[in-house]
């Protein structure tokens, strides 16, 4: 397939929110969803979208320049989906239900989920994981994979801050994002393979598609990829309940972007990490979110604290923070790293009543939510 690069604002963001559908009574995922879309005009490229599980919805936002008024476009998403919904349903922004049984949900049947199925047999069953999504332009496509490899080597971040999947079908694995392991086993699931140019991309999608590997472009599923509409999707983090949290990814992810394509336009190459410290890096902040201790790309030392190394990556991006208007956003990544993202809050509430339900009961609460529940005023 031949890829035409459309350059965008680099300032430009949308963001794709996965929420679980459960019920209100039990806690259960629940196959919510087609009745639900039944309702919807345009369940396809609409703002509330179907996706691979029938216990699962996408809210998409618009495309924005500013961090919130795509908050606020996804607000608005949730509010009509929750009516529509009514009271027996309730959203959930998590990675992965703590205690439902992957293999007992049922996916749509379409075409390309049917595909995602059959190809991935057990860990297709498996494949019952929320994520959050954030896209940002790219104003050349010269830059298009260097700022992909940039972004990736950010992934502990965007995972530890992000992190709300701990507990899987009732067993707490230990990980902050058991979705991050789960979600790689797919197929050309993982981390972006290393490429400088748009043309070597290029190479690769065709090759892939010679060989039978992919027939479409999404197919593609690396944690971080370009696209052909001109944007790179940051697809790292699990799905996260409050507007706080999918603010600061959303704003790191923006503000990220817009530092590595200003290294870019003054001629140096941001600093990077060989893959086998990418994976580790991932595999790190997946198993302890910001407790993790991280390589680090810069000079100094070699392994540090992800708390520190963040701080650092913060003052590093306060000046494209103050220009793009996200600087409140973007705070919210150092109080999450201080105070807990969603997976301590889930295993604070589980050591508090030894219940799970009461987990998903927090979830339920603080979904949409300007701020987590322990950052309320």
């Amino acid at each position: 397939m031949k890829l035409a690069f459309t350059p965008t604002d680099p300032a430009s963001i949308g963001v794709e929110w996965e929420l679980a559908l459960v019920d209100a009574t039990t806690g259960q995922l629940t196959p919510a969803a087609p009745r639900l879309l039944d309702r919807v005009e345009d369940p396809d490229s609409g703002p509330i979208r179907r996706e691979y599980l029938t216990c699962m919805v996408e809210l998409v936002s618009g495309v924005h320049l500013r961090v919130a008024d795509a908050m606020g476009d996804l607000g608005a998403s949730l509010a009509t989906l929750r009516n529509l919904l009514g009271e027996d349903v309730v959203p959930l922004g998590v990675g992965a239900h703590p205690f439902s049984i992957a293999a007992a949900q049922s996916h749509f049947e379409v075409e390309r989920y049917q595909v995602v199925a059959d190809e991935n047999g057990w860990w297709g069953r498996q494949m019952v994981t929320m994520g959050t999504h954030v896209h940002v332009g790219v104003d050349d496509s010269a830059k298009a994979l260097p700022i992909t490899a940039g972004l990736a080597t950010l992934a502990p971040f965007f995972i530890a801050l992000a992190g709300s999947s701990p507990y899987w079908q009732s067993d707490d694995t230990s990980f902050a994002s058991n979705r991050t392991m789960l979600f790689q086993q797919l197929h050309t699931n993982g981390l972006p393979i290393p490429m400088q140019s748009w043309e070597e991309f290029q190479t690769y999608v065709t090759d892939l598609e010679d060989v039978g590997m992919i027939s479409r472009l999404g197919e593609i599923r690396w944690d971080v990829r370009p696209s052909s509409f001109g944007t790179i999707e940051n697809r790292l983090s699990d799905s996260v309940p409050t507007l706080a949290e999918l603010g600061a990814i959303t704003a790191l992810t923006q503000c990220a972007a817009a530092w590595l394509s200003a290294e870019l336009d003054d001629g140096r190459r941001p600093p990077l990490l060989a893959p086998w410290f990418l994976q580790e890096n991932k595999w790190r902040a997946a198993r302890y979110g910001v407790e993790a201790e991280i390589i680090n790309p810069d000079a100094g030392p070699r392994v540090l604290p992800l708390r520190d190394s963040l701080h650092g990556w913060l003052d590093r991006l306060g000046p494209y923070a103050r220009r793009l208007g996200c600087e409140a956003e973007l705070s919210v990544c150092a109080e999450l790293a201080n105070t807990g993202p969603a997976y301590a809050r889930m295993r604070r509430e589980f050591e508090r009543s030894a219940d799970l339900r009461t987990v998903v009961g927090l979830l339920a609460d603080e979904t949409g939510a300007d701020a987590p529940s322990n950052l309320r005023s």
